[in-house]
């Protein structure tokens, strides 16, 4: 994705209903919105020996803390 996207660019597009990919500390997830200030956090790939939690519900409030840190963001295309 582009350099100039803003959090408010992916928060609209998280509650659009799309699904995003994300490497956060050599880590790959998905993330998307399950209900009202509530979003699902998936562990996709990680290295060996990962301590990283595979699942975890977040708060637009973590998502928010994680988004300066979260590098090369795809839309999940379904295929």
């Amino acid at each position: 994705m582009e350099d100039n996207y803003t959090f408010e660019m992916f928060w609209e597009d998280l509650d659009n209903g799309y699904k995003i990919y994300y490497t956060y500390l050599n880590c790959r997830y998905l993330i998307y919105k399950l209900n009202k200030n509530c979003y699902k956090n998936e562990l996709v790939e990680a290295p060996p020996k990962c301590p990283h939690q595979k699942n975890a519900i977040y708060t637009l409030k973590r998502v928010k803390e994680i988004y300066p840190f979260m590098e090369n963001k795809e839309y999940d295309t379904g295929f």
